[in-house]
């Protein structure tokens, strides 16, 4: 085995499920997540099934399906609620797993957690990487938090604002793709039973998939526009730009109050270049590639660059060759997934666009995803 001591560096879904493949794999890990406290945050989340496929991998997909929504079916409707098409979504993760699971993004990380835990993973809470020295054979760390520790190889998966990203000189940066995207927890309707997107009403479109039984995750995406440009609450806001949704998405619009907890971002996208490591440190997950959720594979390609890094570094293959292996596997997986989804964009944005098929590049990229990481 080419490590047998590595520092993972972010606690989110990618360095999640890289400690505990890696940990089960027989090497020592240490996590190191910013966060004092290392809780499930935010809305709800759509897996699909490549991402079901490594959660199975590492033993957790059981509780992830249990406490969500499982689906394989999207529906498409027009605004006022009538229907288009119904559309059976392929098993990326194989015929055995569901499509798609809904869920809340706290149930997943306690999934997650629990199982990291239980392998007997290192955790240090309340800091980050401060320093490296990478001197060929280790990694020697020194944490904000003043301790240090020597590694085999360190991993940033610290999210689309990595730190680490930075700290090993790539100056890629995320940028807007001209859109933002409200989220909103709300109770379910009882005739919602799988995802739906709502096309041509007043914003891009809207949709929602069910996350429990009696909660589902709503979104519209809409125009580039700046939460504080608002001087009134992101409830109300929502409310008024949803206008013209009816159907069931009028039901969950009906709920949202000014009291209603909203999540309004800009929506950005991120690829780095060839390669993502330097020396033995690597960044993989969110910090080195993340994609406008069109096609919904953020999840799905961090979960996959985590299963397929802790396969190759604890191979026979020097650190050197396993890194160069990962990113032959994973590149241009990737690539293809963030370059469809801000061709999707743009449709979205210039819905003129001769030629504009989203249909098309939608079923071409899932099928390319049917095939294993």
């Amino acid at each position: 085995m080419s490590v047998s001591k590595v520092l993972v560096v972010g606690g989110g879904i990618t360095g999640s499920v890289l400690a505990l493949a890696l940990a089960q794999r027989g090497v020592e890990v240490e996590l190191a997540e910013l966060r004092p406290e290392w809780t499930g945050l935010g809305h709800g989340i759509t897996i699909q099934g490549n991402a079901l496929a490594a959660f199975r991998s590492v033993g957790v997909y059981e509780e992830v399906a249990s406490r969500g929504v499982p689906f394989n079916l999207l529906r498409m409707r027009n605004a006022d609620g009538s229907l288009i098409v119904d559309v059976p979504t392929p098993h990326t993760g194989g015929p055995d797993l569901p499509s798609t699971v809904g869920s809340l993004r706290s149930s997943l990380h306690d999934a997650l957690a629990r199982a990291v835990r239980d392998h007997g993973v290192t955790l240090r809470l309340g800091t980050t990487v401060a320093e490296l020295d990478d001197d060929g054979t280790r990694v020697a760390v020194e944490f904000t938090d003043g301790s240090s520790g020597e590694y085999d190889l360190v991993v940033g998966a610290d999210g689309i604002r990595s730190h680490m990203r930075k700290l090993i000189g790539i100056t890629t940066e995320p940028k807007s793709v001209g859109m933002t995207i409200w989220r909103v927890l709300a109770d379910r309707p009882a005739e919602m039973d799988c995802a739906e997107v709502y096309y041509g009403g007043p914003r891009y479109k809207a949709g929602y998939s069910p996350i429990s039984a009696d909660q589902c995750y709503a979104y519209m995406l809409d125009e580039d526009v700046d939460t504080f440009s608002f001087d009134r609450p992101l409830g109300t806001v929502l409310r008024e730009r949803s206008e013209g949704y009816q159907g069931t998405w009028g039901k969950i619009r009906e709920q949202i109050t000014a009291e209603t907890e909203v999540n309004h971002t800009r929506i950005e996208a991120l690829l780095v270049d060839d390669p993502w490591y330097r020396g033995r440190t690597i960044i993989v997950g969110d910090a080195a590639h993340a994609c406008p959720p069109l096609i919904a594979q953020g999840a799905a390609m961090c979960a996959e660059d985590a299963v397929v890094l802790a396969e190759l570094v604890t191979g026979d293959a020097p650190v050197e060759d396993a890194l160069k292996q990962f990113m032959a596997r994973r590149l241009p997986r990737v690539r293809a997934v963030v370059d469809n989804s801000m061709l999707l964009v743009d449709w979205e944005i210039h819905p003129e666009t001769p030629g504009a098929d989203p249909a098309r590049v939608m079923s071409a990229t899932l099928a390319l995803l049917t095939e294993p990481a």
